[in-house]
């Protein structure tokens, strides 16, 4: 029963994924189209995603570990952006790192995001939404 729900979780979560990375990816191409330095519109794309995917994540993928409002919610926004901080450490370091390497920030932006959503599904799942 427990891998039934975490399988369920986990096909909830990528779609808010799926909605927070249409946002961020297309926000971080506009503004590189832009011409906005790599990182900063990985930063900036990343932040808008995050935004979204907190209105997902809290009512469709972990509705029933959202907390109810005042302290307990806002203490869940606070552990939910700083996964989502976590999240961002990682894109901005790894946009960084490619693009010192000489390689197309856009593929260090696919990079990051693999790597991204790995660390920062199991922070939400184990500590922002964990079953209390």
């Amino acid at each position: 029963m427990i891998g039934k729900l975490l399988h369920w979780r986990l096909a909830r979560y990528m779609v808010a994924s799926a909605s927070g990375t249409v946002v961020d990816l297309g926000s971080f191409l506009i503004l590189l189209a832009a011409g906005a330095a790599p990182v900063a519109a990985g930063i900036s794309g990343y932040l808008l995603g995050m935004i979204l995917h907190w209105f997902i994540s809290s009512r469709f993928v972990f509705a029933d570990r959202l907390a109810g409002p005042g302290l307990a919610r806002g203490g869940q926004q606070v552990l939910f952006a700083a996964s989502a901080a976590l999240g961002l450490g990682i894109t901005a370091g790894v946009i960084s790192t490619t693009q010192a390497a000489g390689i197309d920030p856009r593929l260090g932006k696919l990079a990051a995001m693999a790597l991204s959503f790995l660390c920062v599904w199991l922070v939400r799942l184990l500590v922002v939404f964990r079953r209390t």
